[in-house]
């Protein structure tokens, strides 16, 4: 599986102890993301991880800034792809269960390390359920 990541300035150090654990279960991480230390604008990191997911050439995005808000709402703009911010195993799951997420997006300020991870591997193993949930998914893109 291919995995798209990207990150603003809150988001470094996460993003590379999450881009150890995916090499290490064997998934290919396209990183889009930011490595340095001074402040950067989210959108430049996380439209690029979007454009992955919704082109299919990642199956999954993993998006990181601060709130999680920012980068949820610029990947949202991406007609194709469902960021879900995701603060708990639990939202985690249910957001590719019921909502087919193809994008986490963490909120790195108010998570501990085993937290986001523990988050990500559960959205990672997690399928859609489809069903009821499908024709509600068909409605999200809208009409423009």
């Amino acid at each position: 599986m291919k995995i798209a990541i990207g990150n603003d300035h809150a988001g470094v150090e996460v993003k590379k102890n999450i881009e150890k654990l995916l090499s290490e279960k064997g998934y290919t991480v396209i990183n889009k993301g930011y490595d340095g230390k001074e402040s950067v604008d989210y959108p430049d990191y996380i439209h690029p991880v979007s454009l992955e997911v919704k082109e299919k050439k990642a199956q999954i995005g993993i998006i990181i800034c601060g709130s999680g808000n920012g980068a949820a709402m610029t990947a949202n703009k991406h007609k194709g792809v469902r960021a879900a911010i995701c603060w708990s195993e639990e939202i985690a799951e249910l957001a590719r269960q019921h909502n087919d997420a193809n994008i986490i997006s963490i909120p790195s300020r108010f998570l501990s390390e085993k937290e986001i991870i523990n988050i990500v591997e559960v959205f990672i193993k997690t399928d859609f359920e489809g069903g009821r949930h499908k024709r509600r998914i068909d409605k999200i893109d809208g009409n423009d």
